[in-house]
């Protein structure tokens, strides 16, 4: 028998997939309307497009695909999902949100006009379905991707209505982790682990970056990922000095530098383990930056617990950095929070204000780089009392095929 917040990959294997109760989403929700009321608002608006589908997902457990999605919670009263046209079923089939209204502006970038559509809603029928009566104060979350045809449509049909920044109000609840997200995140690195695995099996000298990363993909799904956490990350040569970039038809070489930074996503939740590695011996020039990273990603993880101010772990790392005469090959750094998203709030700066509390999550984020190579070391934490837990660190050591 499986946990009621499990469940099996397919008949007949012994692949325990966690995820998210209903309880668990209807106590999330619960503790926004008390953050929404005690900012003094009426109501707070949640947005999310698929690429980053977090605080809508965390809601509802939808996650938009082609449209856009918005949550309307009142800070009193029933919250709705907003959903783009053409996909009611596909939410009446996932979100544990059980009202659902179709809006226009939340239709797909094609913006087709959708002559004759029945069912559509406007944004009074959203404020009678949420039994809200008064609205004077709407806080908008998600601001940074909230899409420009729902505030124009905002100011159209709520023009007397005062729309706020209100991101803390639903950021704040995702910065510490439940055990059930725990699990899935714990999920989520075993099975990136399994991907780099099989791919330091079976990469070659003469196949591309898009066939490095086909094998990671192949090994996501196979072990019960349901996306690929992030866009993956195969890098070799001068292409490793780009601190964001994607995979090319670029041929892998040997003795050259290979970046891999592959990630999983199980019930949501968000993963990346990250190394370099050569195919025969890494050029004695660029291996004394490689192992400086591995040291430095180590020295970052000692830094980290439980009662530390972020803000300085950050500037005993970068104190650390420059004392070693590394400054000037770093471009950012060493953390941020991981969870929904690979990348989330908070993340760790010299300037940050908040202290590390216990099932914090973090991404210890490695970057170091010069005109020719780069590298990154990337792995999990959880925050404990004291020091952490690693949510991968089977290749954190220096990799010559």
């Amino acid at each position: 028998m499986y946990p009621n917040n499990y469940h099996k990959t397919s008949q007949g294997d012994n692949i325990m997939i966690p995820s998210i109760s209903k309880t668990e989403f209807q106590e999330r929700m619960r503790k926004f309307q008390a953050n929404i009321k005690a900012a003094g608002l009426d109501a707070a608006l949640v947005h999310g497009i698929e690429c980053d589908c977090a605080n809508v997902r965390y809601l509802s457990e939808y996650w938009p695909t082609f449209e856009s999605a918005g949550v309307f919670v009142p800070a009193e009263g029933t919250p709705i999902l907003l959903i783009g046209p053409e996909s009611e079923e596909y939410a009446r089939e996932r979100s544990v949100i059980p009202t659902i209204l179709k809006m226009i502006p939340y239709r797909e970038s094609a913006e087709p006009e959708y002559p004759g559509m029945p069912g559509i809603s406007n944004w009074a029928d959203v404020l009678k379905a949420a039994g809200v009566s008064s609205l004077r104060k709407l806080g908008i979350v998600s601001s940074a991707i909230t899409p420009m045809p729902v505030t124009e449509s905002l100011a159209v049909e709520l023009s007397n209505v005062q729309l706020l920044k209100a991101d803390d109000t639903l950021q704040s609840l995702r910065f510490v982790k439940s055990e059930t997200e725990l699990a899935c995140l714990r999920k989520a690195y075993e099975i990136s682990e399994i991907a780099v695995e099989a791919i330091l099996n079976e990469i070659k000298p003469g196949m591309t970056e898009f066939q490095v990363i086909g094998i990671a993909q192949r090994e996501i799904y196979k072990n019960g990922g349901e996306y690929e956490g992030h866009s993956l990350y195969c890098f070799s040569g001068k292409r490793t000095n780009s601190g964001i970039s994607r995979p090319s038809s670029k041929i892998i070489g040997t003795n050259e530098m290979i970046q891999l930074n592959i990630g999983a996503r199980v019930s949501g939740y968000s993963s990346s383990v990250g190394l370099p590695f050569s195919i025969g011996a890494i050029p004695a020039d660029q291996k004394d930056l490689l192992e400086f990273g591995l040291k430095a990603h180590r020295k970052t993880i000692e830094l980290m617990g439980g009662g530390k101010p972020a803000g300085e772990v950050v500037r005993e790392y970068e104190k650390w950095v420059a004392e070693q005469g590394y400054a000037k090959y770093m471009l950012y750094g060493p953390c941020h929070s991981i969870g929904m998203m690979e990348v989330e709030r908070p993340w760790m700066e010299s300037v940050s204000a908040y202290t590390l509390v216990p099932n914090m999550t973090f991404q210890v984020d490695t970057f170091f780089y010069t005109p020719e190579v780069g590298l990154r070391w990337e792995n999990g934490v959880i925050i404990k009392e004291q020091g952490v837990e690693m949510l991968s660190k089977k290749y954190m050591k220096i990799i010559e095929l």
